[in-house]
């Protein structure tokens, strides 16, 4: 989740401090003032909105969420970061710098730099993407979250690190899964949101560690697939939508939890606010439905009609029977009023929409250009 030049860079410095100046009129304050559920830092009398990093920051969720955040507490305190070349729509949209989360000392001088006050970490290999190279696996998602833990508990930061179905294994109850119960995963992106989960509310215990973390389960968007299984549920609107077939990889019974985009967001977004008094945990499931490939195919069948559908399980089938098929997410709705507001009609209806706007039309214009 680089400033393209020192005068760019030195832009974003002045708008915010002419911003923490008129601090008391900004829209942020009222809904601070007016809800309970929302927290911020108090600068002497003063409530300012805090200066987040996001890390991984080009993934699936990271743009998104940065979206998200600027509209709430206005783009130059979103800090948004990766090792990847941005477009220049997220060069647009707010601050974006090079983070390399392996690199400890370039992560402290970020953090004074820009006056973090809370970290949201996606960086990660997916599972299977993970499962082709466990040695870079082990390095972005275990050393490189040991380095955003450290630093956060140096700096006092809130941190977020998502974490994921992935988290359970094959001995793991699969329906229900509930918040607290044996998880042992046979991934190393599993073994490794397993360590974040468990590092992070030692280091809460021990040190007092603002320490978030959600569960999160299939995220359906439509950015391209990113190499989770759960992927299918996203290539089949990119490939049905294109050429009207699609070859799953899973079975057509296999059934995981899904959540779209925005309810994830939402989640994400709720949690972050919520005053630590209400949480009686620092790790969460969320869900929002459970579907197979067959029911989310039957749903796209309304919208592409003649749309073929072939199977041909791979080593992802494995990793899917190993992980839950309905994610028991009680506790978050209880503790903190989690609600999600998408189903599975929706979800497609909404998919089909963004596909068809977002992917297909530029396809469509690079085929015509093409030719030119």
């Amino acid at each position: 989740m680089l400033c393209k030049s020192v005068t760019r860079f030195s832009y974003y410095i002045t708008k915010n401090v002419r911003r923490d100046f008129h601090i008391t009129i900004n829209p942020f304050c009222k809904i601070i003032k007016e809800s309970d559920n929302s927290e911020s830092i108090n600068i002497g009398n003063a409530i300012k909105p805090p200066r987040i990093l996001i890390t991984g920051g080009l993934g699936q969720l990271g743009t998104e969420c940065a979206k998200l955040l600027r509209r709430n507490y206005g783009n130059e305190n979103v800090i948004l970061s990766d090792i990847i070349k941005p477009s220049e729509e997220n060069l647009q949209n707010g601050p974006f710098i090079f983070a390399d989360i392996l690199d400890f000392k370039g992560l402290q001088k970020i953090v004074v730099d820009y006056r973090i006050d809370w970290l949201i970490h996606f960086s990660a290999l997916l599972s299977a993407v993970g499962e082709q190279n466990v040695p870079l696996a082990v390095r972005v998602n275990i050393e490189g979250m040991h380095n955003v833990i450290e630093l956060a508990k140096q700096y006092k930061l809130r941190i977020f690190i998502p974490s994921t179905i992935g988290a359970f294994g094959p001995d793991s109850p699969r329906n229900p899964t509930p918040n607290v119960t044996v998880q042992r995963p046979r991934t190393i992106y599993g073994v490794s949101k397993v360590h974040a989960e468990l590092l992070g509310e030692y280091y809460h215990h021990r040190f007092g560690l603002d320490f978030r973390c959600l569960r999160f389960p299939g995220v359906i968007s439509s950015d391209p697939p990113g190499g989770g299984t759960t992927d299918y549920a996203v290539a089949v609107f990119h490939e049905g939508l294109l050429n009207k077939r699609y070859e799953c990889y899973l079975e057509p019974h296999t059934r995981l939890p899904m959540i779209y985009i925005e309810d994830c967001l939402s989640a994400l977004f709720q949690f972050l606010n919520t005053p630590e008094k209400l949480l009686r945990r620092r790790v969460y499931n969320v869900t929002a439905m459970s579907f197979t490939p067959e029911e989310l195919f039957n749903e796209l069948f309304k919208y592409i009609p003649d749309l073929k559908i072939t199977y041909k399980p791979d080593k992802r089938q494995h990793i899917a029977e190993s992980w839950p098929q309905v994610f028991d997410d009680s506790e978050a709705r209880r503790d903190w009023g989690w609600q999600h507001k998408y189903d599975l009609q929706r979800l497609v209806e909404l998919m089909v929409q963004d596909v068809n706007t977002n992917f297909l039309s530029k396809h469509r214009l690079k085929e015509v250009n093409s030719y030119v």
